[in-house]
């Protein structure tokens, strides 16, 4: 199987043009484009994916319930309904854009896109990427934070997605619905 190649960007998401994955993956310096789609239940829950044993990156651990690379040339839109297709099997095209940010850590430098969508299931997922999915409130998620259950890239996105008030009032009351 060939190398996945992504685009590369600067820090502002400007796109620099393909990058071979394992050059991004290592390099922090080397700054690559990413989706993510938090999907919510339409009452209090946020759909997270539990990654699978087999993941080279935090195997085992609660994660944003679609998150994947851009690949080089796809626009952020397509690389969106392809990773929602390919992890969950649901059609993403309701989602909308509700921030973007740069997130780096000692392993690698993403530039997310982050959408949001409301769907209740079904979800359909292949256990080689994923372990299970399952719909928890924000006190169930903040309760998790720093127990090494989930990943330190979905502690961090969530930390924004509250502030964002695409999840209103933490997860609590309130429709949950993302905004524009």
């Amino acid at each position: 199987m060939s190398q996945e190649i992504l685009e590369r960007c600067d820090a502002s998401g400007r796109r620099l043009g393909p990058v071979p994955r394992d050059v991004c993956h290592g390099d922090p310096s080397c700054i690559h484009m990413t989706v993510h789609l938090h999907v919510f239940d339409g009452v209090r829950g946020l759909l997270l994916q539990k990654r699978s044993p087999a993941k080279d990156l935090y195997p085992g651990r609660w994660d944003t319930a679609v998150g994947g690379h851009v690949h080089a040339g796809e626009t952020v839109w397509a690389a969106l309904l392809r990773e929602a297709r390919e992890e969950l099997d649901v059609d993403a095209s309701p989602a909308r854009l509700l921030y973007a940010y740069l997130h780096a850590n000692e392993h690698e430098s993403e530039y997310v896109s982050t959408f949001g969508m409301v769907r209740q299931g079904p979800f359909l997922f292949g256990a080689a990427e994923i372990d299970e999915v399952k719909f928890l409130a924000a006190p169930e998620i903040t309760a998790l934070f720093g127990s090494g259950e989930l990943t330190p890239n979905f502690e961090d996105e969530f930390t924004r997605l509250v502030s964002s008030g695409a999840f209103p009032d933490g997860g609590g009351a309130g429709d949950p619905a993302p905004r524009a």
